[in-house]
Formats: structure tokens, C-alpha cells, sequence
């Protein structure tokens, strides 16, 4: 049990319930600024940091913990005499706890604010009470994280030193990554990834290879929970992020199937969610078979029923109904995920390794704005729009070179992964036809990058598909563009090129 606490802490959540058993016990707990004011209104006895160490806060708060008084007391030895005496000269006792956390400056960027304030969101004192006290782990535990308040509780306050030592690696760790994202700021040109190992994962791609999952902020995956099912795998987790970026920029229901990180049913229908996941999971029957679902609507009985005679790894769904929950269980085998949406924020870049390095981008995010769009031939309905947007949204989720064709809200066929555009025109339209019949010509295809000959355009009008989206920017499109009025296609030129490598 704890007997001299020091507490200064940002953020507040739970301080008090962790605190009150051991003040109750009959621990001394001192305090700084707005901490001592949140405890002292609780009905906790606290002393001010002003009283322990003699002086006053001073310049607005910059200067509250940094004084020998404070710092002898974090980094007495135990074990070393002169320490002691040290300590029993200036009145002083060992603090034995710790708790402290920082002010919040990656809350400053995110909100945007100016140099000046964003300056005073850099925490000074709180950094070097968690160092000192990590330094002297041997005898002083030190907690960085309000989410260990409840493993310390379960433990009765009482901790080894490897527990100790553990909180303390803790502290180093959460120092780096609060240095990182300061200097980030200020020297935008170099970078140090604030990475942290949230799990081990069983492998990799293969059973050969080592894998772990890191995270890089409090949001993203590690927010969903998984009702039933195994523990996600890598393979796992690069579907469902597939799968997630979809399906996130419509407002109506959608539903998407992939398998081996490749989108191979994608439903949209306004009327209603099910209807979404009937046409997601009847686009490619075969191709569905051990996929990974994602459905941008609460998953209801009806919809799980439908499920039932499917064999999926992996459900991800923003919320579900108890009702879905319990009929779920029959098939335990099945991963069911739910992944609030609050927590599917779009993040600011995306990074792939290459040896010796790191390649960073923007993240491309696909717009349904069609205000810049160019249209050439017939000007669409409201349902080819619809269309037209949906499937321009797909096919920048395909690997490159890549086609899709859709109608009514439905995948029908995809090419993708090719390494010329007419063989993913001729994949796309051979997927198509397999599985739903001769092409119409109300399907709608849309290509990630331009077309640089006619070749592809005369392919797809020979399908008889005759409304078609694709960004532009060859130096052919002139004809390519006389080429498809030719052939009674309706072209749309969106202007933005969406690749994957």
C-alpha cells in the first residue's frame, strides 16, 4: 500500500475513485493546480505542492514541480546511505507513487491552434517527474496511463519490482513518443513514428513469417471489439481495412466482400441495409466463400439470417442488434466485429516500407462531389449517376491496372491487378457475364486510370456497356473521346486518377 502519492495529472478521468482507498488508508497525497482543486472538491485530503516544497507556482504554472524538494524526494536511493540522510535533513519522505500524464499537445494540432498557444501545451514539469520517478523505479512506481488505475486496484496497490519496472518502460516510451510529435511540429521535415506494439499476432501473410500489430494512435482498429470469434490475424486486419475504406464515404447502406485484400462484392441500395448486403454477397457467389464482410449499418436478425448459410471469417459492422448477436453464435467460427463509427476517422497519411526507408502519402480519399466532372455524349439520370459515382468509388479500391462494372448498386464484374487496361476491360466484362448474364447497356464501367488507346473502349462497346468513368489525362483522349461517340458510349472524365500499387 502506498503512503506518500504525488499526483499532477492532465487528464483526470478516474483520479479520484484510484485515489480514495488510499487516501481513506491514511496515504499522504500532494498536488498541483488544477489536480489539487479536483481532489480537495472531492472530499480527499491533499496537501498542496506549495506547502511541500515552500515556494509558490509561479509564471502562470510553468514552474510548479520543478524544485529539489520535489526531485530529491523521486530519486532517493533506498540502498544508498547518503541518500537517506539527505532525505531526513530537509524533512523529507520518498515518494513511493507517481501518477502523472501530459499536457495534451497533440490535441493542440488537431484543433489547429496558433504557434503561441500551442507552445504553453508543451509540458515541461510533468516530463521530468515521470523521468525522475522511472529513473528510480527500484522504490518508486510511477503511472503514466489512467488505463493501469485498474490493473493497480486489482493488485491491491501493492507491486513487485517488475511491475515497477514495467510502468517505468511505460513512461520512457510514452516521453519518446510526447518528444516526437513535439519536434514534428517544429521540424516538419523529419519524422519519428510514435509506434506502439498493441499485440503479437500468431503470423504473418504465411505461417513462416513474424508479424505484430502496432499502433500508432488511440483511434483506428484497436477501438473495434470482437464479440465471438478467434483473435484477428494480419491477413485479417488487411482485409477488414479494405473492406472499411469501401464502404466509409456513403451516407446511404453499403456493403462490401473481400477476399485477399481485393474487393469482390460491393451492394449500395438507399431502401435499405439488408438489400445493400444481399447484392454485396450475390455479386460473385464463388468469390465470397471465406471473405470478410464490412456493412456500414447496424447488423439486424434479418440480415444475420441471410448469413447463416454463408461461410464468412469476418463480419465488421459499426453495431448489432442482441437479437443478430445471438443467432451469431451459432456459427462461432465467424470473427464478428463492431467498429463504431465515431472511431473510422480518416487518417492524414498512409506509409509503405521500402528497404532503407519509408514512403509516405496523402490519403487518397475518393470524393462523390461531381461538380467538376465532364461529360461527353448523353448527360446521366439520377440512377446512371448514382452508378457512376458508386462504381468510381469501387474501382479506386482495386489494385491497378483496374475496371469495374456495376448497375442498380451492384458489383457485377472486376478486373484488377493487370498489367495493361485492356486485359482488366476484358477481365472485368468476362467476371460479368459469368455470373449475371450478357452485358446491358445501362451497366456502367469505370477505370482507374485513363485509357491510352481505343483498344479498351472498342472491347467494351463490343460487350454493348455503354456509359463509362474514367479520369482522362492521355494524350489520346481527343480520340479516344471521337472513338466512344463513334460507338455510342457516354464518357465521364472526373479529372482525378486513383491508383493502387
Amino acid at each position: 500500500m502506498f503512503k506518500n502519492i504525488l499526483v499532477s495529472v492532465s487528464n483526470k478521468t478516474g483520479i479520484v475513485d484510484f485515489l480514495r482507498p488510499l487516501v481513506e488508508a491514511g496515504a499522504r497525497v500532494v498536488s498541483t493546480g488544477g489536480t489539487y482543486t479536483l481532489l480537495k472538491g472531492s472530499g480527499l485530503r491533499v496537501t498542496p505542492i506549495e506547502e511541500h516544497t515552500g515556494f509558490p507556482e509561479v509564471m502562470d504554472g510553468r514552474v510548479r514541480t520543478l524544485h529539489p524538494k520535489v526531485h530529491m524526494a523521486l530519486l532517493a536511493r533506498k540502498s544508498h546511505t547518503e541518500d537517506q540522510i539527505l532525505l531526513k535533513e530537509n524533512q523529507l519522505e520518498l515518494f513511493d507513487l507517481v501518477i502523472c500524464n501530459l499536457y495534451p499537445f497533440e490535441s493542440g494540432i488537431e484543433k489547429k491552434v496558433d504557434e503561441a498557444q500551442q507552445v504553453e501545451l508543451i509540458d515541461i514539469g510533468g516530463p521530468t517527474l515521470l523521468r525522475a520517478a522511472s529513473k528510480n523505479f527500484e522504490s518508486v512506481a510511477v503511472v503514466c496511463d489512467p488505463s493501469d488505475y485498474a490493473w493497480l486496484t486489482e493488485k491491491s496497490y501493492s507491486l513487485n519490482i517488475a511491475d515497477r519496472r514495467y510502468l517505468a518502460a511505460k513512461v520512457f516510451q510514452h516521453t519518446a513518443q510526447y518528444d516526437a510529435t513535439i519536434a514534428k511540429y517544429f521540424l516538419p521535415t523529419q519524422e519519428t513514428l510514435p509506434l506502439r506494439e498493441h499485440r503479437v499476432l500468431r503470423y504473418g501473410e504465411n505461417p513462416h513469417q513474424e508479424a505484430v500489430w502496432m499502433t500508432a494512435h488511440e483511434s483506428g482498429w484497436q477501438q473495434s471489439k470482437i464479440l465471438q470469434g478467434k483473435e484477428l490475424s494480419y491477413n485479417n486486419l488487411l482485409d477488414l481495412e479494405s473492406a472499411l475504406r469501401a464502404i466509409e464515404v456513403f451516407s446511404t447502406p453499403a456493403a462490401c466482400v473481400v477476399k485477399h485484400n481485393s474487393p469482390c462484392g460491393f451492394g449500395r441500395d438507399a431502401s435499405s441495409g439488408i438489400a445493400a448486403l444481399k447484392k454485396a454477397l450475390e455479386a460473385d457467389p464463388v468469390s465470397r466463400f471465406g471473405g470478410i464482410v464490412s456493412a456500414n449499418f447496424e447488423l439486424t436478425t434479418e440480415m444475420t439470417e441471410f448469413l447463416s448459410s454463408i461461410f464468412l471469417e469476418c463480419i465488421v459492422v459499426p453495431s448489432i442488434t442482441e437479437e443478430a448477436i445471438e443467432l451469431l453464435r451459432k456459427k462461432s467460427q465467424l470473427r464478428v466485429l463492431v467498429f463504431p463509427k465515431e472511431a473510422w476517422a480518416i487518417p492524414r497519411y498512409e506509409y509503405r516500407s521500402i528497404r532503407g526507408g519509408i514512403l509516405r502519402q496523402t490519403f487518397d480519399q475518393v470524393s462523390l462531389d461531381t461538380s467538376d466532372w465532364k461529360y461527353y455524349g448523353k448527360k446521366p439520370d439520377a440512377k446512371v449517376l448514382e452508378d457512376l459515382t458508386f462504381s468510381w468509388n469501387l474501382v479506386a479500391q482495386l489494385k491497378s491496372n483496374a475496371i469495374s462494372i456495376v448497375h442498380h448498386g451492384q458489383s457485377l464484374g472486376l478486373g484488377m491487378g493487370q498489367v495493361n487496361r485492356v486485359d482488366a476491360v476484358e477481365h472485368a466484362i468476362t467476371r460479368a457475364e459469368k455470373v449475371h448474364g450478357k452485358a446491358a447497356a445501362e451497366w456502367v464501367l469505370a477505370s482507374d486510370g485513363f485509357f491510352p488507346f481505343v483498344d479498351s473502349v472498342e472491347r467494351i462497346a463490343q460487350a454493348g456497356v455503354r456509359w463509362v468513368i474514367q479520369p482522362g489525362g492521355s494524350k489520346r483522349d481527343d480520340e479516344v473521346l471521337k472513338r466512344c461517340e463513334e460507338l455510342g458510349i457516354s464518357m465521364v472524365l472526373t479529372g482525378k486518377r486513383h491508383f493502387r500499387h
